[in-house]
Parts: C-alpha cells; sequence; structure tokens
C-alpha cells in the first residue's frame, strides 16, 4: 500500500471526517456498524493484527494490513496510530479496487 493514491485518499478521508483512528475509537465504530474498512499497520503488535482480524472476520469488514505506523500517521495528520476505520463506504471500495482486491496484508 505504499500507493500514493491509496493514502491521498485516507488523507482526504480523514480531512471529510469520515475516518476513525486508534484502536479504541475502531473498535468502538465496528460494534456500532459505522466502519466499512480497517486498515491496520504492519508495525503494530501481532496481537493488535490478529485482534482486529478476528473482529472484522466476525463483523464481514474488509482489513488491510499494511504500510509502517508513521505513514498511515502523516496520511491523517496525527501521530502515533496503527489502526484506521474507514466509514464511507465509497472510500472504502475505491481503496480496495487501488489495492487490487488484497484485503488481508
Amino acid at each position: 500500500m505504499s500507493n500514493k493514491k491509496i493514502l491521498g485518499l485516507i488523507g482526504l478521508g480523514a480531512r471529510a471526517r469520515k475516518i476513525c483512528f486508534g484502536s479504541d475509537s475502531v473498535e468502538q465504530q465496528i460494534r456500532k456498524g459505522k466502519v466499512k474498512m480497517v486498515i491496520v499497520a504492519n508495525d503494530s503488535s501481532d496481537r493488535t493484527k490478529e485482534k482486529f482480524k478476528k473482529i472484522c472476520q466476525q463483523q464481514d469488514i474488509p482489513i488491510i494490513i499494511q504500510e509502517k505506523i508513521e505513514v498511515l500517521s502523516k496520511a491523517i495528520g496525527k501521530s502515533n496510530k496503527a489502526i484506521i476505520g474507514i466509514e464511507d463506504s465509497n472510500l472504502a471500495d475505491e481503496i480496495c479496487k487501488i489495492n487490487g482486491g488484497e484485503l488481508i496484508g
């Protein structure tokens, strides 16, 4: 996902307030049914990756595990954010298309 288009879309989603970030916030929004896709940094802890794989599988939400925490954080203008939840279905669809339909990293 070093694709600049995907990072640009994530940034656009952040400016449009169509994303949530951080473990607790993303998990809460998933439980509310608002998250359409989850992006997890590949350098986050194994426990975090497994936790979100399981949650996404249960809720039938696509998940991408790629990129570094620093890069994802920079895309949304924050620091140290390993997990991003995409709340807009069009944005999630576009990211999935650009990623070649490849979901779990």
